[in-house]
């Protein structure tokens, strides 16, 4: 979408969001940002992948990383195969080259999940893990990270050690304020802390668009028919 149509309202809030997260990360141990959320079908594939790309047409070189090995989409957004992808570099069948994908966007890069594999979890705690995040932390000036649910599995809590920046994506309506703080627990319980929150799916006037910024939260709103 940051793409096909770079006047969507959701696209001028990702601009609006990407800014803020710009200060926020400048603080951060790296430049790796994590997007996690608290249940499936809320858009975090949608704002990982937009995020990414308002942020590379900006100048930036960004690499996403769909760290999702059980139901990751990322690939529909992408509009390239998800494999081979990170489970196919966690199990030592493909090199870091092998799985680096061009989605035709200047300055973007992309990793898919790969192959869906036994044992998601533990290949998230393999050693290869970090030392793909390091190399990649290393040769772009961002990394976003896309992971699955941490109501649902741990496998954010794992991938979060090694981000600088957390945010979590729920979705208006779908996903209720205990839901929020519960998922905000569950990190902080794991020693990892949350920069900021998206609200997706609200459908507001643009004239009404606004950003908050307090508490460590950065809340942005965006209406779009595919979420």
């Amino acid at each position: 979408l940051a793409v096909s149509n770079p006047a969507d309202l959701s696209v001028e809030a990702l601009r609006s969001l990407r800014t803020s997260l710009h200060f926020a990360m400048m603080e951060a141990k790296n430049n790796i940002l994590m997007i996690s959320g608290p249940s499936p079908g809320i858009g975090k594939s949608f704002v990982s992948a937009n995020m990414a790309a308002v942020i590379a047409k900006a100048g930036q070189r960004v690499l996403v990383i769909d760290a999702d090995m059980r139901k990751g989409r990322m690939e529909r957004q992408m509009s390239v195969s998800h494999k081979p992808g990170l489970s196919d570099f966690l199990c030592g069948q493909k090199s870091i080259n092998e799985i680096i994908k061009q989605p035709g966007v200047e300055n973007l890069d992309y990793i898919g999940r790969g192959d869906v594999p036994p044992n998601p979890s533990e290949l998230l705690m393999h050693p290869r893990m970090k030392e793909l995040l390091d190399w990649a932390s290393a040769n772009y000036d961002m990394v976003v990270v896309d992971t699955p649910p941490i109501l649902a599995v741990t496998d954010a809590a794992i991938v979060g050690a090694h981000a600088g920046t957390t945010l979590l994506v729920g979705r208006f309506g779908q996903n209720a304020i205990k839901e929020i703080e519960v998922t905000k627990q569950r990190f902080e319980q794991n020693g990892i802390e949350i920069k900021g929150f998206i609200l997706n799916a609200v459908v507001r006037k643009a004239s009404s668009y606004y950003g908050q910024y307090g508490y460590g939260y950065y809340n942005y709103a965006y209406e779009s028919d595919n979420k």
